[in-house]
């Protein structure tokens, strides 16, 4: 069961990830993909690790999503990747604009073959005004391809606002 979970920023998307995670009592693997590059992320970062409990095993990786992803997937375990976004700017400002692709397709093919359950958490960013930069056009145009393709190949699709999930495919339970 693949679940992609988007929503704005604090909107509850996360905590309804790491609920419907627990709920599936599996063992649980959070797979993170921030980078702490300044000390606003890492406030970020330690405010999502001190609301998680220790039973979950935690798997950093800020490029290679889809190799982390076949690692760690198994029908016993529930992945919970947070977030695509920010996997996705990890990619686009990296040197080898090659390894964007590469890495993008490598995500596609892996997700719908992966054993047990898998959620991804991810920004929607598509609904506000036109960047005015183009890599941050390109951010944009990228997220809303990159959720239309997940989007595709998910059991199930979840938008939160204010806490509250709404189901755009599948069922909440």
């Amino acid at each position: 069961m693949r679940t992609l979970i988007l929503g704005g920023a604090r909107s509850g998307k996360s905590t309804l990830a790491e609920r419907l995670a627990v709920e599936s009592g599996r063992e649980l693997v959070y797979v993170a993909t921030a980078q702490a590059g300044d000390e606003e992320m890492a406030a970020r970062i330690a405010h999502h690790r001190a609301r998680r409990s220790t039973q979950w095993l935690c798997v950093e990786e800020s490029l290679q999503l889809a190799t982390v992803l076949r690692q760690h997937a198994r029908e016993d375990r529930c992945l919970l990747v947070d977030c695509l976004t920010l996997w996705l700017s990890n990619l686009l400002c990296d040197a080898d604009p090659q390894h964007f692709h590469r890495e993008w397709d490598a995500l596609l093919d892996a997700l719908p073959h992966l054993p047990g359950e898998v959620l991804m958490v991810s920004n929607e960013v598509g609904m506000g005004i036109i960047p005015v930069g183009a890599l941050s056009r390109r951010f944009v145009d990228e997220a809303g391809r990159l959720h239309q393709s997940i989007a595709a190949v998910s059991e199930r699709v979840l938008f939160v606002a204010a806490g509250l999930p709404l189901v755009l495919k599948g069922t909440l339970s």
